[in-house]
């Protein structure tokens, strides 16, 4: 197998990367390193420095390497900065995805697997209930909005063109690598905080002081498993939710994470942020039943917790 990971030095593409290698398979990157790292990158991995938006660019990576699939992770992963500047989330996300799609037709490549969003898709999730492939999606920010329009391309490319795809709907994905200097990734923001004793914020879900939105987050190897899985064609399903099913607060996370790292920084409240759903929980029960259990909450985030831990260590270490 050959597989071209777009976004593959950000957090979620480089772990897929690594899996990728270690199933012995070809892997080329293709990012434009303004949010992920070069370091990221595997060794063993070739890499194109592109930017999505960059038809001729993407289509000279595609000629050069030859994929047999693509794992199509690069994206404006902030649901904040697409409120501000939604021109620019639908250029990199609606735009930058065609150009990936019409180069996996002219290259005639034989799957695509694309990450969408679980976590913002299906708007507010009621409480008791878990947001389902049945759940009609209702995309209430642009992030929202231009990753279901690319869900909707991909079924055009698929009676059009024939290319065969599997969407993958992510509830909030944290863990090892997760960058904490974005403006997306409460967990790493919070470790990143917490270990320096800073102050963290809990944007509230109504009013300030609450103890937040209510989200399923879901752990790193059990994204990169599904995504190795879907590229092996082990999922035969079109869309799946990549999600725990478990619910947690923004508060309930901060507390976690304080806890693993002993610290003593000061959980501040603020207002609610715009664009941000109060509610979002997604049904991960095909996914169990497909790939078996998922990481729990608590285990992930002692896990993420430590690997935060060791990294400020080695830093330390170095100077």
């Amino acid at each position: 197998m050959r597989l071209l990971i777009t976004g593959g030095a950000g957090f979620i593409g480089s772990h897929i990367a690594e899996r990728s290698l270690a199933a012995g398979w070809q892997v080329a990157v293709l990012d434009d390193l303004s949010s992920g790292r070069r370091e990221n990158v595997p060794a063993d991995a070739k890499f194109y420095q592109v930017d999505i938006q960059d038809r001729a660019a993407v289509l000279a990576s595609f000629a050069d390497f030859k994929p047999d699939a693509v794992s199509h992770q690069a994206a404006q992963a902030s649901v904040a900065i697409s409120v501000r500047e939604p021109q620019k989330d639908a250029s990199i996300n609606i735009l930058g995805s065609l150009n990936i799609m019409q180069a996996c037709v002219e290259h005639k490549v034989g799957q695509i697997v694309f990450a969408s969003t679980g976590g913002a898709i299906y708007g507010e999730v009621p409480e008791g209930i878990r947001a389902s492939l049945s759940t009609v999606p209702v995309p209430v920010s642009p992030y929202a909005c231009s990753k279901f329009a690319v869900e909707k391309y991909l079924e055009c490319f698929r009676q059009e063109h024939g290319l065969n795809y599997t969407v993958l709907r992510y509830a909030n994905v944290y863990g090892p690598r997760q960058d904490p200097h974005g403006e997306a990734g409460v967990v790493a923001i919070f470790c990143n905080r917490m270990l320096l004793n800073e102050s963290v914020k809990i944007f509230a879900r109504k009013t300030a002081g609450d103890p937040g939105c209510v989200r399923d987050y879901v752990f790193i190897d059990d994204v990169a498993k599904a995504n190795l899985a879907a590229l092996q064609g082990k999922i035969p399903d079109r869309i799946l939710n990549i999600g725990t099913g478990q619910e947690s607060t923004t508060l309930q996370l901060a507390e976690q994470i304080k806890e693993s790292l002993g610290s003593k920084s000061e959980i501040l409240f603020g207002d609610r942020r715009a664009g941000d759903v109060e509610r979002s929980l997604l049904d991960g029960d095909r996914l169990v039943q497909l790939l078996g259990p998922t990481v729990g909450t608590e285990d992930g985030l002692k896990q993420t917790a430590e690997w935060f831990r060791d990294r400020a260590a080695k830093a330390k270490s170095t100077h």
